[in-house]
């Protein structure tokens, strides 16, 4: 397995469109572990193929919490802790979402920033997994919200994009006058995807 270069916003790369997978191929099961690996390194929840300049439509996610270097269902809605992560998503397709909700979501494609996003409560996505088989996942909490935000990406698009024109543009003014930190491998426990 290898790490995998994460691209930074205002990287025009990240507003590609991705495109569907396929086949799920040992190459690309493969690819899925080196994503899964990459953002476990940056104590990331959710990667998706665009944020490591592949256009293709695939995204990793893994929300369990972690309590001393273990993973712990409290904090998890019943829905999530009947779902096996980490998650391996090819073509993910929403097909019903409902309600509301809202959270402090981050981005490893923009590092040490935050704000509040609306999505859905509750969603059930159909996707293939990494052994080519048709799946469908129904979740709520955290884990729904990482979903929809990693296939903002495969869209092109980053959550910044939901916010409103001000607080988008606060943000910008902040990467464009001070940049990024510099990543460094710690046992903080943070939440971007």
């Amino acid at each position: 397995m290898s790490l995998l270069n994460i691209l930074k916003f205002p990287d025009p790369k990240l507003r590609r469109m991705c495109e569907p997978v396929k086949e799920v191929t040992q190459e690309l099961a493969q690819y899925s572990k080196d994503m899964l690996e990459t953002m476990y390194s940056f104590k990331g929840i959710g990667l998706a193929a665009a944020q490591v300049d592949r256009t293709i439509r695939l995204l990793v996610v893994d929300t369990r919490p972690k309590e001393g270097g273990r993973y712990v269902q409290d904090g998890q809605t019943d829905l999530e802790k009947n779902i096996d992560q980490p998650l391996v998503l090819f073509n993910p397709e929403i097909i019903n979402k409902e309600g509301k909700t809202t959270y402090d979501e981050g981005c490893l494609s923009l590092p040490s920033y935050y704000d509040t996003v609306e999505r859905y409560d509750y969603i059930e996505v159909k996707a293939l997994n990494e052994k080519n088989e048709e799946i469908i996942v129904k979740t709520d909490g955290l884990l729904s919200i990482c979903i929809q935000h990693e296939i903002d990406h495969l869209d092109g698009k980053l959550f910044i994009d939901r916010l409103s024109m001000v607080k988008a543009n606060k943000i910008k003014k902040k990467i464009k006058k001070f940049g990024y930190p510099e990543m460094v491998d710690s046992d903080d426990e943070t939440e971007e995807s």
